[in-house]
């Protein structure tokens, strides 16, 4: 049966949508690749279950969860939000600046054409990897670092704004990616932790947090935050600002600088 829209709406108007791409763990996760921290073990077993935990989280809170076709040849593949970024209903496929990670586009590719986005493409020489975007509201933030190049930035730019986006570059050198170092809660106020933001100045509004790890949340809907189980002083915070963390385990995923965001590709905003 085909769904209807939501009373009032417009057709051809984006809706909320609680879609969340993900993709399993391959059996080579032990192998992904790590840039800022040091090479630690990697139990593909306690992965795989704290992977399917973070699943039932966001499916727990109204999420559809929505498997990438898996990519097993691809150890960092899991991470799934490097693989392309959302702008409304356009998915801007990645090229990342690690050449090992380009094979994991192609699962995800499929993915976002089946449910109907608009699909565009960087091109070389441009490299960005999606977890070195931050959107908050239409402003786009994106983080120009080891992955990401000034070419990927101009292609971003052309993609999306067009489409209402702002686009600003952020320097990256301390962190992996501009999301291993800030993202955002529900009102727009950047988090992140202090030693790891080149400029926080670069932010309207920038709260510090007491650990590296409570960087990162994943807006679930109204005061609902998902984070790791990993920062316990940043969820109070959090709780005494009258948010709702939902923390999970995802410590085997941290060894590898992955974090709550990477995991996951959230489609708020899919076209009727």
């Amino acid at each position: 049966m085909m769904a209807l829209p939501p009373p009032n709406s417009v057709p051809g108007e984006p809706v909320p949508s609680r879609r969340a791409l993900i993709r399993r763990p391959s059996p080579r996760v032990a192998d992904g690749l790590v840039t800022h921290v040091e090479r630690r073990a990697v139990d593909p077993r306690v992965a795989l279950s704290q992977w399917k935990a973070y699943g039932e989280a966001l499916r727990a809170h109204g999420w559809e969860t929505i498997e990438a076709e898996p990519a097993d040849d691809c150890p960092d593949g899991v991470f799934i939000e490097d693989s392309v970024v959302m702008f409304r209903n356009v998915a801007l496929i990645a090229r990342s600046g690690a050449e090992t990670r380009r094979p994991e586009t192609a699962g995800v590719e499929e993915a976002v054409a089946r449910l109907g986005c608009s699909v565009n493409w960087v091109w070389e020489p441009g490299t960005l990897d999606g977890g070195d975007v931050l959107k908050i509201g239409d402003t786009v933030y994106v983080g120009r670092g080891g992955r990401t190049n000034a070419a990927g930035v101009q292609q971003l730019r052309a993609a999306f704004e067009p489409l209402g986006a702002r686009v600003v570059a952020v320097p990256v050198s301390r962190v992996l990616h501009l999301k291993s170092a800030v993202t955002a809660l529900p009102d727009g106020t950047v988090i992140g932790y202090e030693p790891l933001v080149e400029q926080p100045s670069l932010f309207p509004r920038f709260l510090p947090v007491p650990e590296e790890t409570g960087a990162h949340v994943v807006l679930l809907g109204g005061a609902k935050l998902l984070m790791a189980a990993s920062a316990p002083k940043t969820a109070e915070l959090f709780a005494d600002l009258g948010y709702e963390p939902v923390q999970v385990d995802i410590s085997e995923f941290e060894k590898l600088e992955g974090c709550v965001t990477c995991l996951s590709v959230r489609l708020r905003d899919l076209h009727t």
